[in-house]
């Protein structure tokens, strides 16, 4: 195996090392990766447009024994999510995206994670609907993590209706029918095409961004798992 790994990445996090390091944690397709940025923090230095937050960059590592973890050896940018910056929900909203993600690839595999977290900055960056880009995203990385979203029976283990209105049972993780619910045939059928279609595609979707609001009882449930 060469002592040197080059792929994509985007930056989870960052931490002050010594006088003038970084160590850097990034998703990349091979996983989460942690590599050590030397004199990053300096003025001059050609690592420092690579590893900034909300940037899509592609970066060589070399493993080194002496360390204990990867030296980042270069970091190109590809792509930085500058839109982002200029509006604060837009921010909070994109940060919560690499805390979520920082938390859940550990030990995982990590090409879904950086395609999730790739569209998402993109949407955020392109000035989406925030809910929708934030339900795209919850329940992607629900999907990811392994945890089913039932959308084909009701908490009575009958075939969800489309002349029925429905709530989010958050014990029994399935929808329950009620006169009161918000959930009707089209956010069904949305929360679908989430599960299986980019974001942009979802985007696009005739009155998506007013659908996406009655999904809400179930990112919340989500998100905050």
């Amino acid at each position: 195996m060469s002592a040197d790994l080059r792929t994509y990445g985007i930056v989870l996090r960052r931490t002050n090392y010594g006088e003038s390091d970084r160590i850097v944690n990034f998703v990349t397709p091979e996983g989460k990766i942690s590599a050590l940025a030397k004199s990053s923090r300096k003025e001059k230095s050609r690592l420092a447009g690579g590893i900034e937050l909300f940037t899509l960059a592609d970066i060589t590592i070399h493993q080194s024994k002496t360390f204990g973890m990867g030296i980042l050896t270069s970091a190109k940018m590809l792509k930085f999510y500058g839109g982002i910056l200029q509006d604060f929900d837009r921010l909070e909203l994109a940060s919560k995206f690499l805390k979520w993600i920082n938390k859940h690839t550990e030990n995982r595999e990590g090409d879904e994670y950086f395609n999730l977290l790739k569209q998402g900055l993109n949407g955020l960056n392109k000035g989406l609907d925030l809910e929708l880009v934030q339900s795209w995203f919850v329940l992607n990385l629900a999907r990811i993590n392994g945890e089913e979203i039932n959308l084909v029976q009701d908490t009575d283990e009958r075939p969800l209706d489309p002349q029925l209105l429905y709530q989010w049972d958050n014990i029994e993780s399935a929808l329950r029918p009620s006169l009161h619910g918000k959930i009707d045939a089209k956010a069904i059928k949305l929360t679908r095409l989430i599960l299986t279609s980019p974001l942009l595609l979802i985007a696009q979707i005739d009155q998506a961004e007013m659908i996406v609001q009655a999904l809400q009882p179930i990112i919340q449930a989500y998100q905050d798992r």
